[in-house]
């Protein structure tokens, strides 16, 4: 169960022996104990260990099979999927609606008693609203507004203003920075920055992460789940796990050393047992003994051989006890390396360019964004004069509704401009799509990839599937089974690799949802991209990694260089 207790700690989470299970008995944790106390505490693990699950259960929203969560103090939990309706206003969420009408009501003469118990010490409730809403970057949000007029990224903003405003001393937040534009991401990283109770933050966010005090790592390879702690930031955190990781190796190489050593020195040693053998009998037949006694000293000389067989045999058993140790300790976060010399472009050459590029309609409806006052405006993209030349890398970043995403279908050809003129070269150009659909959920990855490239041979699809890490029977898993990094990984193959080679990549918020360990691997297999790129992201690290040639931003329907 999880309650709030005096005797524990203030601004404290404290689970003991906590076990969980989905109701058709899938496990998530057993037995899991851990404290976390006042300061930030980043918790990552890879996706599907539980990390969201765990959240859930301190907040009380599940409850545990067995164990105990104990919460000191008031608490706050921004979950990712936040439950608002459309018709709800920016007052409602923030819990100060009635507040505000009691006052108004005062104000206009009424001093029924109702109001003044509704308003209590909160005269000031506005005012305090206010300024939580302005430091978080919602400057110029009504709190009349309906939330159906406000972006994804405003309403994550929003739901964490309604949980500083109750003033909690144990804070969880999961994944916070989904959806936000880099703007609002710095006014986050400012708030938690200042942070003084007990926070816990779910996230992929390297540039979050690095703000913490320590990380929290969910290790869900061990049974029942256990959590390590790591003192400072992410930077910290993965200097410490290469470190495990350069350790685990280096304990595979030498088990492995062992194991061969054992078995040279087992098979050294029934070679000596058989010659030692084949001598005695000839000593034996020689010496003319009586049966009797040759045949004991035959029994003897076996027995001595099989006890020291055994002997070999348990140090060979623990040499490889050893080894699977060791494997099994070493982390199964593997980089994708590849070459990719068909994707090559030639340097100057042109691959996209558009002059004049002005959209308004998108699809069957129009295009409504919000600008920084808070204004609704009717056009994405407008006159925007933009070249792709050779192998650049352009990082296309704004803020959130700004019209990035139209852009790129633009780019893509799959969205045609209302005004303005483009080209394009001969080529492939794929688009990568935030929801990443371009493959056939009912086949298959190895089919998937045949459908891309129909002239690879079997045996080449297999080992490059091998390579995307699916190996054996995980190359022919469907499609639709996968999880979001496996997804990724299948569609980045089957992109990468597709006939013709793709000239232009185009990717559209591409590590949304994906956990740290995956957002590692399409860094790697980016890097082998030798054609030129477009990428949408708020990931600021992500983007470092890629090596941008180039840094554009779309604001307001302008493009400029940064």
């Amino acid at each position: 169960m999880s309650d709030v207790s005096a005797a524990v700690t203030p601004a404290s989470i404290v689970c003991s022996h906590l076990s969980f299970a989905w109701p058709d008995d899938t496990p998530v944790f057993d037995d899991l104990s851990f404290t976390v106390g006042r300061g930030r505490t980043g918790l990552v693990a890879p996706n599907g260990a539980g990390k969201s699950t765990l959240l859930a259960l301190i907040a009380g929203v599940h409850r545990p099979t067995a164990g105990t969560v104990t919460v000191g103090g008031v608490l706050g939990y921004l979950p990712q999927t936040l439950p608002y309706r459309a018709e709800s206003t920016v007052g409602d969420v923030l819990g100060v609606s009635e507040v505000l009408a009691s006052i108004a009501a005062i104000e206009a003469g009424d001093v029924d008693e109702r109001h003044f118990s509704v308003v209590g010490n909160a005269w000031d409730i506005e005012e305090t609203s206010r300024a939580l809403l302005d430091r978080l970057g919602l400057r110029g949000i009504e709190l009349g507004r309906r939330l159906d007029t406000l972006s994804g990224g405003q309403i994550v903003q929003l739901g964490l203003v309604a949980e500083l405003l109750a003033e909690p001393d144990v804070l969880l937040l999961d994944e916070p920075t989904n959806n936000l534009d880099a703007d609002a991401r710095q006014a986050l990283y400012d708030v938690l920055d200042g942070w003084s109770g007990c926070l816990l933050v779910v996230s992929h966010d390297r540039t979050l992460l690095d703000r913490m005090d320590r990380i929290a790592e969910l290790d869900s390879s061990r049974p029942g789940g256990e959590i390590r702690f790591f003192g400072g930031g992410f930077t910290a955190y993965a200097e410490a796990v290469e470190a495990e990781r350069d350790a685990a190796e280096q304990r595979i190489r030498t088990a492995k050393q062992q194991v061969k050593r054992e078995k040279r020195e087992m098979q050294e040693a029934r070679e000596r047992a058989a010659r030692r053998s084949g001598t005695a009998a000839r000593k034996v037949a020689d010496a003319g003994l009586p049966k009797i006694v040759a045949g004991e000293l035959k029994r003897k000389a076996q027995v001595s051989a099989a006890k020291a067989d055994d002997v070999h045999s348990e140090r060979l058993s623990q040499a490889r006890q050893r080894l699977d140790e060791a494997e099994r300790s070493l982390r199964d976060d593997d980089a994708i390396v590849v070459d990719l010399p068909q994707t090559r472009v030639p340097a100057g050459r042109t691959v996209f360019q558009g002059e004049g590029i002005r959209v308004r309609d998108l699809f069957e409806g129009r295009i409504d964004t919000v600008d920084a006052e808070g204004e609704v405006v009717e056009t994405a993209v407008e006159g925007i004069d933009l070249a792709i030349r050779g192998p650049e890398r352009i990082a296309l970043t704004g803020p959130n509704g700004a019209g990035k995403s139209t852009l790129l279908k633009v780019i893509a050809g799959t969205v045609e401009p209302d005004a303005g003129s483009v080209r394009r070269a001969e080529g492939r150009v794929a688009y990568l799509s935030q929801r990443l659909d371009v493959l056939d959920a009912d086949r298959s990855v190895a089919e998937n990839l045949a459908a891309f490239a129909p002239s690879m041979t079997p045996v080449d699809r297999m080992n490059l599937l091998a390579r995307f890490l699916f190996r054996g029977d995980g190359a022919h898993r469907r499609v639709g089974a996968l999880s979001g990094g496996e997804l990724l990984r299948a569609t980045l193959v089957c992109t990468l690799f597709a006939e013709p080679a793709p000239q232009l990549l185009l990717l559209d918020e591409p590590t949304n949802n994906l956990d740290l360990v995956s957002v590692g691997q399409l860094e790697s297999a980016l890097r082998a991209y030798e054609g030129a790129m477009v990428v949408v992201s708020h990931d600021a690290e992500f983007l470092s990694a890629l090596n941008p040639t180039r840094h554009l931003s779309l604001r307001h329907g302008l493009l400029t260089t940064q």
